[in-house]
């Protein structure tokens, strides 16, 4: 259910297949990297609803809730050897108007496909659905996604619309979808004692435990709870809201501006067979004013 446009009856589904994405930022938070922010995905079907409610003829619908599905990803980044540490692969920009070399930002990027779906809401025509799909299918490639640009989509079928979710997951295949694993990070937090941070860092440890044979052996505590992985989920507010144009430098000096710090949890990548139901694999934006928090959940 959207938080955003809780007065739109929910009409159904678009499902945008094979998106393919170059440079995407695949530092999610000041701690992760690997795939890009949740975030980065909510934001721009965010940016394609305002774009659609600006349109003509379909004003009167609005777009919320994502469900992620990543067929395939590449991390641009290099080590020497395979037990040497990874370094991002750096670009240079082009050069300045007097001809001088442009500083190189230090960034994180990765090329990535993915299939997203889509709670479309709104009092919808079927007779528009052909425009509507051609609509989503041109402006999704026009505007940037986490960061980076949409340089492809699905040959065949690129935008395609469902009454249901749960019929489509042969839609997602072959690919892997982002689920919220808190559940799992509850659970390894009471059965081995840890605080919620500690848990998050084992999670990324692999522990070498020699044999009484001389042999060693790993150990995770990942093993049998599936594809685990610690992802961002929000924002925590640590100052007062700044009123519009008052922050020195912000990228957007038109809104109200708040520092905030990230907000971190477990995710979990889950084949599309091996979710129940679809319908609570959708990403939704949410505010809570009383906490200060920005989140992104899954209901």
């Amino acid at each position: 259910m959207s938080h955003i446009y809780p007065n739109y009856p929910q009409a159904g589904y678009l499902i945008i297949k094979n998106l393919r994405i170059e440079n995407a930022n695949t530092l999610s938070s000041p701690l992760t990297y690997g795939f890009p922010a949740i975030s980065g995905f909510v934001g721009a079907v965010h940016a394609l609803s305002r774009t659609l409610a600006q349109s003509q003829d379909f004003s009167h619908l609005r777009l919320d809730g994502t469900l992620i599905a990543c067929r395939d990803i590449h991390i641009q980044r290099y080590r020497d050897s395979r037990y040497s540490n990874y370094s991002f692969n750096q670009t240079r920009n082009p050069i300045l108007k007097d001809g001088s070399s442009a500083a190189i930002i230090e960034s994180g990027r990765c090329h990535l496909t993915v299939s997203l779906a889509i709670g479309i809401y709104g009092n919808f025509e079927q007779q528009q659905m052909d425009g509507l799909k051609r609509f989503i299918a041109e402006k999704i490639q026009q505007q940037r996604i986490a960061g980076g640009s949409v340089v492809g989509i699905d040959a065949k079928a690129p935008v395609s619309y469902s009454e249901t979710i749960n019929e489509c997951k042969k839609d997602f295949l072959p690919a892997f979808i982002l689920m919220n694993a808190h559940e799992e990070l509850t659970t390894i937090c009471e059965e081995k004692q840890l605080s919620p941070l500690d848990a998050l860092i084992e999670t990324a440890v692999i522990h070498q435990i020699p044999d009484d044979d001389g042999t060693w052996h790993s150990e995770s505590i990942k093993t049998g709870r599936g594809w685990l992985v610690p992802i961002p989920v929000g924002y925590q507010g640590i100052s007062p809201v700044i009123a519009a144009g008052k922050l020195n430098n912000s990228r957007n000096p038109e809104y109200p501006a708040q520092y905030v710090e990230t907000i971190y949890s477990l995710g979990k990548w889950v084949f599309p067979n091996r979710i129940a139901d679809l319908q609570h694999a959708f990403w939704y934006q949410t505010y809570d004013a009383e906490h200060n928090l920005y989140l992104v959940q899954q209901p």
